[in-house]
């Protein structure tokens, strides 16, 4: 029988995620460092942050690039609630993250002990799965449970608790670690027919891929899909990455973010194939998505992603198998796609990129820096397997709108969840760098949100994890500003009381950091070279960019609020 003895429940829990190959764990540990102790003859690098919020959001990053769950540790009582906000974007974003906590221990529970609070029912609500270990012999069964679920159909975060009497009590395992192989269902067999039924029948099918398809299209199996049903291929914010955008037919993001050149294919289809998507508000906004009454098909790894508010056949499975299985029933079935509708869709890149040229070289022919540019000399001089992190601000929010950026070929990104949690992709982009350690990664932030980095900046810079953060700065909270500016021209009789912007400059950054201000459109190239080659060399690079409020993408600036109701599609 095997049987190994740990002197320590957080001794336990370093073997266990060796086992498991975790190689990166983020966080801040309680007062008791008895895990500092398991860690450190480990190969486990561990990435000492000065705030748990940041914490969760570059462990959810690293869960979003690799696929793979992603750890956090954390301490008790106030650590739980500074990690709240990294959990609520795991959520959202459906990233395998486990929050390994420390806990009040079993006898001092109700006693007003230190730092006590009920933090199970804290994060609860928010995690697939919370729990606490209060015996040594049900840490091994909680430590393999929590990274089964978080794994499992669609992933999300994963709370585990450890009382602190269990920081020295010994642990026992009596077998080998249980690693449980996650399967994606395959689709029910009449619900797949069903939907194929519509699928084969429609003739102005739209394609929309979403964050499910997230490592689920290897061998280009949607981009197969498009092409052979004659499908507009479109993608929801959390779904870019997933499918090259140099494909002829992908006309760019849905919703909110749907170019110009596209409401005509939304406002035409006869079907959307929804593949992985929850179909947030953001994805299905205006113009950018069909009209009431358009069905839509939709596949998703679990019954609980599926929207309800529209109407059309469901499918509960694994896209990617899905995908596949149209696939071979297209070559059967001998379907041919409408060619005047393939016309349509294909022209929608063509007429965007031109805009989108004219529009970047006029901001180069400006003088001063504009967001235009700055995308069009990135996507010049960034490796082809280069990830892009973003914000969701005002100006960072260029390069949700393709072809401003368009994620070519094996180029990766992330982006913020519908809850758009400020400094989350500023945070998350040392955990994609992490995880993808010879990608090129770029962080597209606004000032504000990259002031919440904070302190943890120096500890990328300790730890050399070589980000490119591109720092769009108007002074502060951009999109607040702006929209408060919109009433003030309605009510001027108000006076300028409330400001959300203030004069601009980051402050002084740590040493170690290379950092440079481009001042002009001109300089935007060199400055660029300059940070790509610091980054290559495992340094931190920030390019502070000088911005207007008024240099936003032209469908932003009819925004009022969050979302107005659309009247007329």
């Amino acid at each position: 029988m095997t049987e190994n003895r740990y002197p320590g429940a957080w001794h336990a829990v370093v073997d266990f995620l060796t086992d498991r190959g975790v190689d990166t764990v983020f966080g801040l540990p309680a007062d008791d460092l008895t895990v500092l102790d398991a860690l450190r003859d480990s190969g486990i690098r561990f990435v000492l942050n000065r705030d748990q919020r940041n914490a969760g959001f570059m462990a959810t990053g690293y869960a979003l690039q690799s696929g793979a769950p992603a750890v956090c540790l954390i301490g008790k009582g106030p650590a739980s609630t500074n990690v709240l906000t990294g959990v609520l974007e795991a959520a959202a974003s459906a990233a395998p993250l486990v929050v390994l906590a420390a806990g009040t221990a079993v006898n001092r529970r109700g006693a007003r002990a230190f730092q006590e609070l009920d933090q199970v029912s804290l994060l609860r609500p928010l995690a697939k799965w919370a729990h606490r270990v209060d015996h040594p012999d049900r840490l091994v069964p909680s430590l393999e449970k929590a990274f089964t679920i978080a794994a499992a159909g669609a992933p999300g975060p994963v709370y585990l608790e450890i009382a602190d009497d269990l920081c020295d009590t010994a642990v026992t395992r009596t077998r080998p670690w249980r690693d449980v192989a996650v399967q994606y269902p395959a689709p029910d067999p009449a619900a797949a027919a069903t939907a194929w039924s519509a699928v084969r029948a429609s003739r102005r099918p739209i394609l929309l891929v979403g964050g499910g398809v997230r490592h689920r299209n290897g061998p280009g199996t949607v981009e197969q899909l498009a092409t052979g049903l004659g499908a507009a291929l479109f993608s929801t914010a959390s779904g870019r990455g997933a499918v090259d955008e140099t494909h002829e037919l992908c006309c760019g993001l849905s919703g909110l973010y749907s170019p110009p050149e596209a409401v005509e294919l939304w406002r035409d289809t006869d079907l959307v194939i929804a593949l992985g998507s929850r179909l947030e508000e953001t994805a299905t906004f205006g113009t950018g998505f069909a009209r009431p009454g358009v069905p839509v098909v939709q596949v998703n790894v679990d019954a609980s992603e599926l929207s309800t508010e529209f109407a059309g056949p469901s499918v509960v499975a694994d896209a990617g198998r899905v995908v596949e299985d149209w696939c071979a029933r297209l070559v059967a079935s001998r379907r041919e796609p409408d060619p005047d509708w393939v016309a349509r869709a294909g022209s929608v890149p063509v007429r965007a990129r031109q805009r989108v040229t004219a529009d970047a070289a006029e901001a180069a022919a400006s003088g001063a820096p504009r967001v235009a540019a700055l995308l069009a000399r990135l996507s010049e001089r960034l490796p082809a397997e280069h990830v892009l992190v973003q914000e969701n601000g005002l100006q960072d929010m260029w390069s949700y709108f393709f072809p401003s950026w368009c994620c070519a070929g094996p180029a990766g990104s992330i982006v913020p969840s519908e809850q758009t949690s400020l400094g989350f992709g500023a945070a998350a982009a040392a955990g994609v760098k992490l995880a993808a350690p010879d990608r090129t990664v770029v962080a597209l932030v606004g000032d504000g949100a990259f002031g919440m980095l904070g302190a943890d900046l120096a500890v990328l810079a300790e730890q050399q994890v070589g980000v490119l953060f591109l720092v769009l700065d108007n002074g502060g909270y951009g999109w607040l500003q702006s929209q408060w500016d919109k009433r003030e021209r309605d009510d001027s009789g108000r006076g300028d009381r409330f400001r959300f912007v203030a004069p601009r400059g980051l402050g002084a950054l740590p040493a170690a950091v290379h950092r440079a201000v481009v001042e002009t459109s001109d300089a935007i190239g060199a400055e660029l070279d300059r940070a790509l080659k610091e980054c290559a060399a495992g340094r931190v690079a920030v390019l502070e960019v000088p911005v207007a409020l008024s240099d936003v993408p032209a469908d932003l600036d009819e925004l009022d609020g969050d979302f107005p109701a659309v009247e007329d599609r």
